[in-house]
């Protein structure tokens, strides 16, 4: 079994700074990508960024120049900060994961894992 517990989030003024982090843990044998998704009140899900294993990322377009990500390979860890927030940045963060078990170590076998999610709320 595999768990992504997330932490960070909460209250944050428009203008400012977040920090968001995602820990994996349990029977991994690798992960392969790590990504912060959001879903704001009334709107679908959207990628806000991601991060392969060999460190490439993709980003969000409605947070590209202002989104930064990063992982700890060692300890499956992403953090994700993201800048110059605006009341539209509001919604729920999830953490997902792509991850092969370590049943399968050594194969292609990958399985997606979703957090809890957290919620930011940008105020003026």
């Amino acid at each position: 079994q595999v768990q992504l517990v997330e932490s960070g989030g909460g209250l944050v003024q428009a203008g400012g700074s977040l920090r968001l982090s995602c820990a994996a843990s349990g029977s991994i044998f690798k992960v392969n990508v790590m990504s912060w998704y959001r879903q704001a009140p009334g709107k679908e899900r959207e990628l806000v960024a991601e991060v392969n294993s060999g460190g490439s990322t993709t980003l969000g377009d409605s947070v590209k120049g202002r989104v930064t990500i990063s992982r700890d390979g060692a300890k499956n860890t992403v953090t994700l900060h993201l800048n110059s927030l605006k009341f539209e940045d509001t919604g729920v963060y999830t953490c997902h994961a792509r991850v092969v078990p370590s049943r399968y170590a050594g194969r292609a076998n990958e399985y997606a894992y979703w957090g809890r999610g957290t919620q930011v709320t940008v105020s003026s």
